[in-house]
């Protein structure tokens, strides 16, 4: 059966999420959420982000490795009361003064003859006689039939029991809320900024039959391999493994370009008025340049990375949305700034103060 659920970026999913974890915490609604979506969409990463949101410990259990025994606890026979007790499995919530949530991962591919136990934890919000703590939210996720993935039909019985999203990619909502968070290269923003098509390929690689498909879990892949890998083609190859030959062949070019242009420390320590010839020439090293200089951005190098990302607007370069550019760049780092308490740095700013009354003065405020 189709899922006949609303589909959600991960932004609006934990923003939903989130507002069923508060409503629980009041006692307006108590519920079991469960997560569609294509593998590598950012399931399991989005109930992390959720779970050090609300400050909560993160009960993480892989349907497809565990059996009935394992959620219902081993018996032994009690002499005093003649009677079969069960030991309480360890990997579920118990503490009615701690935050928790019970993430049911890969539920679709569970084996059926686990699905009697987990009604009782979706529903009732126990195994046997343990009871889940008022204190403990309980998510499920998995995927679909058509995602190419191993999946059951989810029936009747179990969806009826569950709050269903559907997560989907979107690449407006992965650079803006997930990229600068997650720490992800600025090589591979910029590219997906100006290639949002390719965050998500898995409906075309089902289409032609290809195994390797880009999804956002294989570009924060991409990531980790820029970092933690120096030999060029050993990179490349890398990555063409990672999120197939064609999409690393356009990355590569990419890269290469934004390495020979951007070198964000050094513009951070060249004096404002020789920094001109440093600013890259291209929209993919501009795009780099911002989301480096948001990620390396702390308090003390703010207020140069201001000064850096305001003069973006006034560079020479025709046929480029430099105006775009800025105020995205300024988006990315006055949320930085706000979370870690840094206001006064764009208070105190010139430069900042100039680029908002030029916005205000055509009416963009």
């Amino acid at each position: 059966m189709a899922i006949n659920a609303p589909s959600l970026s991960a932004g609006d999913a934990l923003a939903a999420l989130t507002a069923g974890w508060h409503a629980q915490a009041a006692g307006d609604l108590t519920a079991s959420w469960m997560l569609h979506g294509r593998p590598g969409v950012g399931k399991t990463q989005l109930v992390q982000t959720l779970a050090d949101s609300i400050g909560a410990r993160l009960f993480d259990l892989r349907l497809t490795t565990i059996e009935p025994q394992d959620l219902r606890g081993l018996p032994y026979y009690d002499h005093a009361t003649r009677r079969t007790v069960w030991y309480r499995p360890d990997d579920l919530p118990d503490d009615p003064a701690t935050p928790s949530i019970l993430f049911l991962d890969e539920l679709t591919a569970a084996s059926p003859m686990l699905q009697p136990t987990v009604y009782g934890l979706l529903q009732e919000r126990r195994v046997g006689r343990h009871m889940l703590p008022d204190s403990a939210l309980i998510i499920a996720a998995g995927n679909m039939v058509e995602d190419g993935a191993i999946a059951y039909e989810m029936g009747t019985a179990l969806s009826d029991r569950l709050i269903h999203m559907i997560v989907t990619a979107s690449a407006p909502d992965w650079l803006q809320n997930y990229a600068p968070r997650a720490g992800i290269h600025p090589t591979v923003a910029a590219f997906i900024r100006t290639r949002p098509d390719l965050l998500d390929t898995t409906e075309d690689a089902l289409r032609r039959g290809l195994a390797i498909a880009c999804t956002p879990r294989s570009w924060e892949r991409v990531s980790q391999i820029l970092v933690a890998v120096a030999d060029r083609r050993l990179r490349n190859t890398m990555i063409a493994g990672t999120v197939g030959e064609a999409a690393a062949a356009e990355f590569a070019l990419i890269a290469d370009e934004i390495a020979a242009s951007v070198q964000v420390a050094d513009m951070l320590a060249t004096p404002r008025a020789n920094r001109a010839p440093l600013y890259p020439a291209t929209l993919h090293g501009l795009t780099a340049l911002i989301y480096g200089l948001v990620a390396i951005a702390d308090e003390q190098t703010l207020p140069t990375a201001i000064d850096v990302m305001a003069d973006i607007r006034a560079l020479p370069l025709r046929a480029m949305p430099l105006a775009e550019l800025t105020g995205f760049g300024f988006e990315l780092l006055i949320r930085k700034g706000l979370e870690n308490g840094w206001q006064a740095a764009f208070a105190n700013s010139p430069a900042y103060t100039d680029y908002a009354r030029s916005r205000a003065e055509v009416g963009l405020g």
